[in-house]
């Protein structure tokens, strides 16, 4: 088991079948510290494999989302320049950054970034790998690593060029530029932006309606349409047929078939 956050510094509530969870250290912008991150990477396993659970809503308290990753309180906080050997930069990213990333683009569930301010570097790309983006007004997109001389990681070279293209994805990691709330909507990277008093309400109102809905199904599509980017026509359309064949199967096809049918609302069990 993954340690517990000290300090409810990830709260975690289950409400009309949504999992909601929030990162509180409002005071550090909402850095990740390692323990936090594997807190996170556990209630998202745990929201797959719950079938009570048939959306996730991920948001943060204060004026930021997430200003990043706080290596200070985790394993590599004693390591020094001096100290590492080549490998060990890689390996803190793999089991670190791209673990929590490869958390959300994984989970069986749809889940809903509700952005509340600064999401940045690692942070950023937290809220780019979610289903659904949900900003606040005063929310802000920034691919700080340059600012850092670093180059990006926890998955943002992959995310970024899916998201935009390669020609604007360049743009922002090689600049570092801020991208308001409004300016990542036109660009697509968000959904939606709402006042920020709003956020919370906007949230509930997309995450309980996906989970009324034919959760197998949707766990199917958010597969289909992840892998679609990294295959060919081929490959896609015969994933596609397959991901039919198994949805066939289960009580909520049945049903949506059924109140079709019968020219009536369906009603969704999420099996």
């Amino acid at each position: 088991m993954p340690p517990e956050t000290p300090s409810d510094e990830i709260r975690h509530r289950f409400e009309n079948a949504v999992s909601w969870i929030t990162l509180n250290r409002p005071d550090a912008m909402n850095a990740l510290t390692w323990e936090q991150r594997e807190r996170v990477i556990a209630l998202l396993a745990d929201a797959s494999a719950d079938p009570a659970t048939r959306a996730v809503v991920l948001t943060a308290t204060g004026k930021g989302f997430c200003a990043g990753a706080d290596l200070r309180g985790g394993p590599a906080a004693t390591a020094t320049a001096t100290d590492r050997v080549a490998g060990d930069v890689a390996r803190m990213i793999r089991l670190g950054a791209q673990r929590l990333i490869t958390a959300v683009l994984d989970c069986e569930k749809p889940v809903i970034a509700a952005v509340n301010g600064t999401a940045a570097g690692i942070g950023a790309h937290l809220a780019l790998a979610c289903d659904l983006v949900i900003a606040a007004e005063p929310a802000r997109f920034i691919e700080v690593f340059v600012r850092r001389g670093l180059v990006p990681d926890g998955a943002g070279a992959y995310l970024l060029p899916r998201l935009l293209g390669p020609r604007k994805a360049k743009e922002l990691m090689f600049f570092g530029d801020a991208v308001p709330a409004a300016e990542a909507a036109r660009l697509g990277l968000v959904n939606k932006v709402v006042p920020a008093d709003e956020l919370e309400a906007a949230a509930r109102e997309w995450a309980e309606r996906l989970a009324q809905g034919p959760t197998r199904a949707l766990a199917l599509t958010k597969q289909l349409v992840n892998a679609s980017l990294d295959g060919d026509r081929a490959t896609a359309l015969a994933a596609e047929a397959t991901a039919q064949e198994l949805n066939m199967t289960t009580a909520d096809a049945n049903e949506g078939v059924a109140s079709f049918v019968e020219r009536r609302t369906p009603k969704y069990l999420g099996r």
